[in-house]
């Protein structure tokens, strides 16, 4: 199972998401599709906020166990915001398609 974790701050700015883990490749049909579509939109993402919206992230990504993480180091304007607005959408649209076996998305509030 993949879990994306995606934190906002009590003013609703994103502060920080993290993506973790696999689907469950002995299970699902087109075992990698769904893997290969949750990692596309989250280092799609990472690199367009950093290209596209100049926002000043650090990040981290490790193979092994699927881990992605992206940290905003200052509050995201509108265009990041969006940015992230939209992998969430995609994210959902993942989940919806193959189930929350496969795919768990956390918003959190710190």
């Amino acid at each position: 199972m993949t879990v994306v974790d995606i934190f906002r701050d009590k003013k609703g700015n994103y502060e920080y998401f993290e993506c973790s883990g696999h689907a469950d490749e002995e299970s699902c049909e087109g075992e990698d599709i769904i893997c290969a579509a949750i990692s596309m939109l989250v280092i799609n993402t990472v690199n367009s906020l950093e290209v596209l919206a100049g926002a000043d992230i650090s990040y981290a990504a490790a193979e092994e166990g699927g881990h992605i993480s992206c940290r905003f180091e200052t509050p995201p304007d509108e265009k990041a915001a969006l940015l992230v607005d939209s992998m969430i959408l995609g994210l959902q649209s993942i989940r919806d398609s193959y189930g929350d076996e496969y795919l768990v998305i956390n918003l959190k509030e710190e």
